[in-house]
């Protein structure tokens, strides 16, 4: 029988932002119009690390994969005419999450809202980062300082305010299993809620407790990973009661939003990812006890590039279609007492609390972010092995692969395209306004955050009257640096082992060959130039590679083309692999191409790898780039072969 009273629907959101904080603002009041429920903030990876748009490393970066962010009038034009007392925004920040959070702030009281009545979230998981997605400033240590920071700010005055979104998301795209994404999720989550317990007084730490939430995702293995959402829903009740001695059901409630795996969504075949997009929207909405509070959709076409307005307004209509059409929220749950969902949920509780024990074991998420990285590459090799192998069928890619074309992808490619002029007009603006502010008063404040931060206060109260006197995103960040250090994460490749061996013989022979004709080892040099930090297809590149016999170095994220072609040079490299999925390869090969040529390294063959239309793909080549490679080109061994081949004949690199 039908509930006596329909639920009502999750937040309807669209992750969003490029180009402008101006032309960022149109697409939200349209959305908006359109019947989206709540805001989701992207943001651009120069913002994201702490860098502001003129910076050296935002070059080819600026309104790429979000809107640039520098100061308090960016976000003024982000928010013009949106009242966010009214609004529910999640902002997608981490290592400047404390920062963007205090421009929210900001223009929030120009607004003349009362800042305690304001709701939303930021994500503020910088372990994660760590792990999976790479734009963390700081080391742990001050980083999970300054996440209890924002929290302990948030509960004394955006009560409203969800201080940290535990992300498990990128977890699952760096390949994580469902017991692995539960487990460093949940250690992530105790290791915020330890650092908080002594910050406040114990009666008030429950309530402290249910104001962290988290952000999922959700693959195509649809039935998995609706019983995960529910193993969550029972994980997070069982810590807050026996690890934290929360009594009291509300505080203990597992409230999460979710975007649906991206990571599955493929560049062949692209309009087989509405469906994909669909099922896994159902594994975090069928079940009412583990339903999402808030979801947002990729569109169809994100494997191809930045997708559209029009792109982004079919994904939300899916969500409303499933809302307001169906049934869905006029019932309970549809699987409790389900023997097949129970079996499940039980086993990936008992795996998830196997891989808890073995964290804690090690001092928490913390101390084991080595393992835990090198534990996601593992499982990201597997991953890939089965699909290989065909283990893992995925339509359109390694099964019925012929089909017709898609009448969806006009002449543009289907997909949107930030003008480069974007990045120059910002840097502009960003010039104007340090040259409009008062000078003294920015610097005053930037002692007083410098001060705050050295003594151990509270980074929020002095970094939200940084913001009300224009100091900058960069300049912000560069007081952190100063004072916590700079840190650069575990790749996970140097001490994981692989189970592939399908086509790996020939390959070493053949290596083995090419090294004797070289009269050394095959040099591989992978690079990720720029500041995207999705190292996830480096990672099993250099992986691959060094099974297959090669000498490899891969440093890492965030290197620039000038420290990539040092090492090309300290290294001897026979062949250079860049990786970039940001949508800046062209400015940033251009500059690479530019210093290998200056530095007598013409003949070294170079190859690029990421989300690369098929016009910029000919650029690449005209540049002397040797292959391309998107993420249609999922057979890693091909790509081996064809780096053995360049490195036998540098001579045919640029042809």
């Amino acid at each position: 029988m039908p509930q006596t009273q329909k639920d009502r629907p999750w937040l309807i959101r669209t992750y969003a932002g490029h180009s402008t904080a101006s032309a960022s603002n149109a697409l939200y009041r349209s959305n908006l119009a359109k019947g989206q429920t709540g805001l989701s903030v992207a943001f651009d990876l120069p913002t994201q690390t702490g860098y502001d748009s003129d910076h050296i490393l935002a070059r080819g970066e600026v309104g790429k994969v979000g809107v640039p962010i520098c100061h308090l009038g960016d976000m003024r034009s982000l928010f013009d005419q949106i009242p966010l007392e009214q609004m529910n925004t999640s902002m997608t920040i981490n290592a400047t999450a404390p920062w963007l959070l205090s421009l929210y702030i900001a223009v929030a009281e120009e607004q003349g809202a009362d800042i305690s009545q304001l709701q939303g979230t930021v994500q503020n998981d910088l372990i994660k980062e760590y792990l999976s997605r790479g734009t963390y400033i700081c080391p742990p240590g001050p980083s999970l300082k300054m996440i209890a920071d924002v929290a302990e700010y948030c509960y004394s005055n955006v009560p409203k305010w969800n201080p940290m979104n535990v992300c498990s998301y990128h977890l699952q795209e760096a390949g994580a299993t469902p017991e692995q994404e539960l487990a460093f999720a949940l250690a992530t989550a105790q290791a915020v809620l330890d650092a908080l317990r002594p910050r406040v007084p114990a009666e008030d730490f429950p309530a402290l407790v249910g104001r962290i939430s988290f952000f999922v995702n959700a693959g195509i293995r649809f039935v998995t990973e609706m019983c995960k959402m529910r193993a969550f829903v029972d994980l997070w009740d069982e810590i807050c009661e026996t690890r934290y001695g929360v009594s009291e059901a509300k505080y203990r409630r597992f409230r999460y939003g979710v975007q649906v795996n991206s990571l599955g969504l493929t560049e062949q075949q692209p309009e087989n990812n509405v469906y994909r997009i669909l099922i896994e929207m159902l594994a975090v909405t069928l079940s009412k006890k583990a339903r999402a509070r808030a979801v947002q959709l990729p569109a169809w076409n994100e494997a191809l590039g930045l997708p559209r307005p029009w792109d982004q307004q079919w994904s939300m209509r899916m969500q409303q279609i499933l809302a307001y059409e169906t049934d869905l929220l006029e019932y309970g749950d549809l699987f409790d007492g389900n023997p097949v969902v129970d079996a499940k949920v039980e086993a990936l509780k008992d795996g998830a609390r196997a891989e808890l024990a073995t964290l804690d074991s090690m001092g928490g998420a913390v101390a084991a972010i080595d393992y835990m990285k090198g534990r996601l590459v593992d499982s990201n090799a597997e991953r890939l092995n089965r699909i290989e192998r065909n283990e893992t069928v995925v339509v359109g890619v390694n099964k019925w692969t012929e089909g017709e074309p898609s009448p969806l992808q006009t002449e543009d490619g289907g997909i949107m395209v930030v003008d480069p002029a974007v990045e120059h007009e910002q840097i502009g603006r960003l010039n104007n306004w340090r040259q409009e502010r008062n000078v003294k008063a920015v610097e005053q404040a930037l002692t007083n955050l410098r001060n705050a931060a050295q003594q151990g206060d509270n980074i929020m109260p002095p970094s939200i009257a940084a913001a009300k006197v224009g100091v900058t995103t960069g300049e912000w960040a560069e007081e952190m640096r100063k004072v916590y250090g700079t840190y650069r994460g575990p790749t996970g490749v140097s001490g994981a082992v692989s189970n592939q061996t399908q086509g790996l013989d020939e390959l070493r022979e053949k290596v083995n060959a090419v090294s004797d004709q070289l009269g050394r080892r095959l040099k591989f040099l992978v690079g990720k130039p720029g500041l995207d930090g999705h190292s996830n297809g480096a990672e099993q590149i250099a992986f691959r590679a060094r099974d297959c016999g090669m000498d490899i170095t891969y440093d890492g994220i965030r290197m620039t083309p000038e420290e990539l072609v040092a090492t090309a040079i300290a290294d001897d490299a026979h062949v250079v692999g860049m990786s970039i999925l940001s949508g800046s390869h062209l400015p940033l090969i251009e500059e690479l191409m530019g210093r290998m040529h200056n530095a007598g390294l013409s003949h070294v063959p170079v190859i690029v790898g990421g989300i690369i239309p098929d016009d910029d793909a000919a650029l690449l080549k005209k540049m002397g780039v040797a292959r391309v490679y998107t993420p249609k080109d999922f057979e890693l061994n091909a790509i081996m072969g064809d780096i053995v081949e360049l490195a036998k004949q540098p001579e045919t690199a640029a042809h």
